[in-house]
């Protein structure tokens, strides 16, 4: 079924997530206590909820998104291009402008979205800041009323799963025991926190976002036994 889609009309993507605020002093008392109940099972009551606060980025309710990458592909004189582009600054910034491009480029019928653990993580976490910030959800993110059929995502680590939904492959592992190059970057997600709140190095979180979407990009033509993308189709706009 993979080989049927129209490579064009899926847009790949991948999100940053940090912790609202870079400390767990500096959140409101009530939202410590919230965070601290939030998380009581994943601590197991052993570690303190403010040394726990570095996860917080995980939850849209005590994180926030940094940046939105996104790649497609384009076809010119049966020459393959993989383009990608990056949204980063203010939180609600990035997200109307990830909306604008759903709604001026993304938004017909047979056009899909397409990422890593993101029917999991990034396509709920996207549409829960949405509502947060009092945005419209786009169409593609909300699935409200909608079918199975109807919802028009892709996950590679669904893909990969084959059925086993006990399954769990991170898009590093997937891509190394695929053979799909991965560059060597000099952050990974461990540190995309501290690069923000530390150094304030928003595009070099880009930087390394767009490697992502690179890679799931590389998984699914994988998946549909077709040749990866070489340096020179990859294009950064």
């Amino acid at each position: 079924m993979l080989d049927r889609i129209d490579l064009s009309h899926i847009l790949f993507l991948d999100i940053e997530t940090v912790p609202q605020e870079q400390e767990f002093k500096l959140l409101n008392e009530d939202v410590q206590v919230l965070y601290e109940e939030k998380t009581r099972y994943q601590r197991k009551g052993e570690i303190p909820a403010e040394e726990f606060y570095a996860h917080a980025g995980i939850w849209a309710e005590f994180g926030k998104i940094v940046c939105i990458s996104v790649g497609f592909f384009t076809y010119k004189k049966g020459d393959r291009q993989f383009r990608t582009t990056s949204y980063v600054g203010d939180e609600v910034d990035i997200l109307r402008n990830f909306s604008n491009l759903l709604a001026n480029h993304f938004n017909r019928g047979e056009h899909l979205l397409c990422g890593h653990n993101a029917k999991e993580f990034d396509f709920p976490y996207m549409a829960r800041r949405m509502i947060i910030h009092r945005l419209k959800v786009p169409s593609k993110l909300n699935l409200i009323g909608k079918k199975p059929w109807e919802v028009p995502h892709l996950d590679t680590m669904e893909l990969w799963k084959f059925g086993d939904y006990k399954h769990y492959t991170s898009l590093k592992l997937l891509a190394h025991i695929l053979g799909i190059p991965s560059p060597k970057d000099d952050i990974s997600g461990g540190d995309v926190a501290r690069v923000y709140y530390q150094e304030g190095d928003v595009e070099r979180i880009a930087r390394y976002c767009e490697k992502d979407v690179v890679t799931v990009a590389q998984i699914f033509l994988r998946l549909r036994g077709e040749d990866s993308l070489e340096e020179d189709e990859i294009q950064s706009v």
